[in-house]
């Protein structure tokens, strides 16, 4: 638990390409370039008066001059050379770069490892990885500098196992790596799509790393830690950042960074204060913003999100689209829809990810028609609408309940866009007919993929399974996701869940049987609220609090009151075959209620409660909490995993649809 303080001085995976032979360049001229005899002789200076008129036209953007004059010029320079590739990428001319490597080819000028070189960044700019391909392969003389330039062409390529391919018949023959080349292949192992399996290739080149004295560079450091990060094992990533000697605001915003994208919205915040406390000479960037940002929006952390707002503007950073955008999200997940959109509003410009953000933020309040009028605004705009902006409105079609709206998006997406749907689209498809009870169309959209459903499509038939207790759709889903996702105990817990409310009791414990074979343990639900700028944490049944009996008795004593005027504790969710009191007081300790009995006591009388959860709010909690806001004559607002609920005199804002 802590205050932030301003500091006092602030100054299914695509394989890649095979590595392809070399194939000649088209021998068809693409301009009017007029070969002419082969010269091997290269020369640092200016032979006669066409180079330095040559590299003069490049310099001025007339490229078409220039090649019609290196037609005339017996003897091109390597800076003449290098000046031209230059051109040729930045005019985005793909076929004068070719008739200008054909030109290189034919005086050899090709096997110059720093033009070829050169030539690979051209061709990777250019998206023409089949060239860049053969340039190296043409190479015979490689430096380290030729096999950097294919690294990097590949990995942005997201040809991410081609690279480690590459990697590793580079060690094979000795070539030692420089500190380019880790960099590269470290971001080769996240490059593909199927990264999952490469964490094993990054973890090797960490031993290389460390083998070969790199430790202390702060750059591959980072990317070594950003890759992680990327993979989720954040308990790596830590250590890779505290055994860093030397750490700059890259490596502060990538730590800080890991901890906001994986779930760790608390630690993010604590680090951020620390590097604020420790490093006043260093100054967090617009990168290190937004995840700070992302972090209090996750713990709906309204008054730490202010303080970072005033922050931004001291610093000039409002003008900076992604953290303006992250603003947006951060006063909408804290229940604060109005300022969220005024934020939006006065952007002077706007980019389709501050439009996605605003879309979201409807979505999640179950604002679903709102959120398609802004989707409609958007496109109005002249914006085309991005794969996330379809992920945001039909996602608030699935808050909303909004069934026909939401099949008519995911038309418009190809007939409309040109938009293929991706595994996302079509989880939210899934997640928007199964809550609405339409489990069978549900299990149809599975049925007519184009594409592998994947971890995100089962588990969304799953949770709606949970809703509704299929029990037939849910083993249906669960066998396949114990075969994709093994270690998730979440997908377990959810199939016991439905079987309890089933009262398939036997197999209840069959499932318990299977997470204690697997050495898996269900996700402790974890509940934050922010009091006075402080923020609290609370795990179910937690006892370290030191207000805790004070807590269990003001729940006991509200349960008591709330029975009397017709509250029946929902004790589904107890996986145990146990007595209806024993479940009772199991369910009494949730986080979610030790964090609402915590802002009870703890806040101003009439203030605004705000609580988020990990996990989805149970049925009971649900309930509970529409009690309390009458009784107290609070609003209260919860964030769980899916959505937003406003609790208003009895009311929640959900319309008990979640």
């Amino acid at each position: 638990m802590w205050a932030f303080q301003t500091p006092q001085t602030i100054q299914q995976p695509h394989l890649p390409k095979p590595f392809h032979k070399p194939t000649a360049i088209s021998p068809k001229p693409q301009c009017c370039l007029a070969l002419r005899p082969s010269t091997t002789t290269r020369s640092n200076g200016d032979s006669n008066n066409n180079n330095p008129l040559i590299q003069s036209l490049c310099k001025q953007g007339n490229l078409n001059q220039a090649l019609q004059v290196l037609s005339q010029e017996p003897n091109p320079t390597q800076h003449t050379y290098e000046l031209l590739i230059l051109s040729c990428t930045r005019q985005n001319s793909l076929p004068q770069g070719i008739d200008l490597h054909r030109h290189l080819i034919h005086d050899g000028s090709d096997q110059d490892p720093f033009l070829a070189t050169k030539l690979i960044n051209m061709y990777s700019e250019l998206d023409s990885i089949d060239n860049a391909r053969k340039v190296f392969d043409k190479t015979r003389k490689r430096t380290i500098y030729v096999w950097n330039a294919l690294f990097r062409a590949l990995t942005l390529a997201g040809y991410g196992r081609e690279v480690l391919d590459l990697y590793r018949r580079m060690n094979r023959i000795g070539v030692p790596s420089d500190r380019f080349t880790y960099t590269y292949v470290l971001k080769a192992c996240v490059a593909s799509e199927a990264f999952v399996s490469l964490l094993l290739n990054g973890r090797e080149i960490h031993g290389h790393i460390l083998r070969h004295g790199f430790e202390g560079h702060v750059h591959i450091m980072t990317t070594l830690l950003d890759m992680y990060a990327r993979f989720g094992c954040v308990l790596n990533a830590s250590r890779v950042f505290d055994q860093m000697p030397v750490k700059n605001v890259v490596s502060w915003s990538a730590m800080i960074a890991c901890y906001s994208k994986n779930g760790k919205p608390l630690e993010a915040l604590e680090l951020f204060r620390k590097m604020m406390l420790e490093n006043q000479d260093l100054l967090p960037n617009s990168v290190t913003m937004v995840s700070v940002l992302q972090a209090c929006a996750a713990l709906a952390a309204l008054e730490q999100g202010k303080l970072m707002h005033g922050y931004i503007l001291r610093r000039g950073l409002d003008s900076i689209l992604p953290v303006v955008s992250a603003l947006v999200t951060v006063y909408a997940r804290c229940g604060n829809l109005e300022l969220g959109h005024r934020v939006f509003e006065r952007m002077e410009k706007r980019d389709v990810v501050s439009w996605n953000s605003l879309i979201s933020s409807y979505g999640i309040h179950g604002f679903g028609r709102k959120a398609i009028q802004i989707f409609k605004e958007m496109i109005d705009q002249g914006l085309s609408p991005s794969p996330i902006s379809f992920v945001s409105v039909l996602g608030a079609c699935s808050h909303a309940g909004l069934v026909e709206e939401g099949k008519v998006l995911f038309e418009s997406m190809v007939r409309g866009h040109k938009i293929f749907p991706s595994v996302e689209h079509y989880a939210c498809m899934v997640d928007l007919l199964g809550r609405a009870n339409r489990l069978d169309e549900a299990a149809k959209i599975i049925d007519d993929m184009r594409i592998e459903p994947g971890p995100k499509v089962w588990g969304s038939l799953l949770g709606s399974c949970r809703i509704h207790c299929n029990v037939e759709l849910a083993e249906r889903a669960t066998s396949r996701l114990f075969e994709l996702e093994p270690t998730n105990a979440g997908n377990y817990v959810l199939l016991a869940d439905i079987y309890a409310e089933a009262k398939m009791w036997n197999e209840v414990k069959r499932v318990k049987m299977l997470l204690e074979a697997r050495g898996l343990q269900k996700v402790p639900g974890r509940s934050c609220i922010e009091i006075r700028r402080k923020i609290y944490s609370f795990m179910s049944v937690d006892e370290f609090n030191p207000q805790i009996e004070q807590l269990h008795a003001l729940l006991l004593k509200l349960s008591m009151e709330m029975k009397e005027k017709g509250y029946v504790p929902d004790t589904k969710v107890v996986l145990y075959d146990l007595d209806p009191e024993e479940k009772e007081r199991i369910v009494l300790g949730h986080s979610e209620k030790l964090a609402l009995a915590f802002g009870l006591i703890n806040s101003k009388k009439g203030e605004t409660i705000r609580i988020t959860k990990n996990l989805r709010l149970c049925e009971d909690c649900h309930s509970v909490t529409k009690f309390i806001s009458k009784f107290a004559n609070r609003e209260i607002l919860v964030r769980d995993v899916n959505r937003f609920h406003l609790f208003q005199d009895g009311v929640c804002s959900c319309g008990d649809y979640w």
